[in-house]
């Protein structure tokens, strides 16, 4: 080979190794199958040499929308997008490159994170499982699988891929979020899209930013009792720093959230810490977005009424305004603390959004849980929300409890009266000023609503 020759070679290959380095680039949430937010402004991002000139182009209104990289290296562009249809579309992307985006739908994404009963897949055993598999054919919906990372520091980027619901992908992906979205995508005739950001056996402390814990004393003496384990990070922001930072600026339309069992050991301080969570989330996003998320359902912890204060605290998050709560109280399993029955999970969560978030239904879509209590003579007189049509099940109401001014609590007899108020009284409490419902962690209460939706236990205490 002559000098000329080689000469010639190292220099296309110098030429290609710059095209390279020059070469646009965008995070992972942004790829083929994806679905973006419909009916928003929203930003597209990503990195490019500084000075780089970038243009977009959105094929459903037809522009070309252009801007140039930082001296940091970084950009973005403001996309607006129409109302969501079954209509695919390639969304091109050109610097010294050209990125073509294929299959992307508009319809309507939300962000499903927390521990395992939210992570926990077909494939891990759920109820009709092989069925519900073999069913599981809905390229409307499409599924983007965050890889299990920690940072000490935010992070830009994470790992995970989008892909559309086939049999092969849901098997593997968030069984509640899959049942979610089925019922979304059946009533609002628009594609779904899924960011399953979820690690089982972690705490909620792990899923927050850290700058959330200054100057906030109870949640932070909390996240210190918190003991290492095996299977993943207790440490504060180590999960939100490689999991959930980097999905901040791709517009979602809310947020599902199940997880709680990890934090039975510092229940006193759970609606601090979700309260404060939940406002983390929706300062780093921008928006004020629902929050839909699952009560922990009954199951045999070490402490006896530790999961009763868990699930209580919940229902106090629900004072956080555009919140709601699913209750699974009556479709748990006390010996097992992943309850298989995923399908009325996802159900429910789905309700509340239909009604809360969309309002194309109408009706009640949580159970009773407890207002306020008044006493009258020797009784307890107890007031609930969503109490209409309030029954039931079995001999007689059962879990209730009285306490006197002593604080001592003792069983109590019960009965509906005309106006949907619970009447409690008890024969060793003659001046009740304390009443609590299913306070136990495996007491699974029997009170229900109208519509077949449980009562979430809870303490006026």
């Amino acid at each position: 080979m002559s000098q000329q020759t080689i000469k010639y070679f190292f220099t296309l290959c110098l030429l290609a190794f710059v095209q390279l380095s020059w070469a646009v680039s965008l995070p992972a949430v942004f790829s083929d199958n994806m679905v973006l937010q419909q009916n928003s402004e929203l930003i597209i991002w990503g990195w490019g040499k500084p000075m780089e000139k970038i243009s977009i182009s959105t094929p459903w209104d037809g522009n070309i929308l252009s801007t140039e990289a930082s001296s940091q290296g970084t950009w973005s562009v403001a996309v607006k997008t129409p109302k969501g249809s079954i209509t695919a579309y390639n969304l091109t992307i050109k610097g010294y490159n050209e990125i073509v985006l294929k299959n992307v739908l508009i319809g309507e994404v939300w962000l499903c994170s927390g521990q395992s009963n939210m992570e926990w897949t077909a494939n891990m055993g759920i109820n009709n499982a092989q069925e519900e598999v073999k069913q599981a054919k809905y390229p409307k919906i499409r599924f983007f699988s965050v890889t299990h990372r920690t940072a000490i520091t935010p992070q830009i980027d994470l790992e995970g891929q989008w892909a559309e619901c086939s049999p092969e992908s849901m098997q593997n992906f968030s069984a509640v979020a899959y049942f979610f979205a089925r019922k979304l995508q059946a009533e609002l005739k628009v594609p779904i899209g899924l960011l399953n950001s979820s690690w089982g056996g972690t705490p909620a402390e792990c899923w927050m930013p850290s700058e959330t814990f200054e100057g906030n004393d109870l949640i932070l003496t909390a996240a210190k009792k918190l003991e290492p384990v095996p299977w993943g990070p207790t440490e504060i922001a180590r999960i939100y720093n490689a999991m959930i930072e980097p999905l901040t600026k791709f517009k979602i339309a809310g947020a599902l959230w199940y997880q709680g069992e990890s934090n039975v050991s510092t229940a006193y301080a759970y609606k601090e810490t979700m309260t404060a969570l939940i406002s983390s989330w929706r300062k780093k996003w921008g928006q004020e977005f629902p929050f839909y998320y699952c009560q922990i359902a009954p199951y045999k912890y070490g402490n006896p009424v530790e999961g009763a204060a868990l699930r209580d605290a919940q229902r106090r998050t629900l004072t956080v305004p555009n919140t709601g709560m699913v209750v699974t109280s009556d479709i748990g399993d006390t010996t097992d603390i992943h309850p298989r029955n995923k399908q009325d999970v996802g159900l429910r969560l789905a309700n509340l959004a239909l009604v809360k978030q969309y309002k194309i239904k109408n009706g009640l879509v949580e159970g009773p849980y407890y207002l306020s209590h008044r006493a009258n003579a020797n009784q307890m007189l107890v007031y609930f929300a969503n109490a209409e049509g309030l029954h039931f099940k079995g001999n007689k109401i059962t879990h209730f409890e009285l306490a006197g001014e002593d604080g001592i609590f003792y069983p109590a007899e019960a009965k509906i009266n005309k106006d949907n108020l619970v009447e409690v009284q008890a024969e060793k409490v003659t001046r009740p000023t304390m009443v609590r419902y299913a306070w136990g962690n495996t007491a699974t209460p029997n009170l229900f609503n109208g519509v077949g939706l449980p009562a979430s236990c809870f303490s006026s205490k």
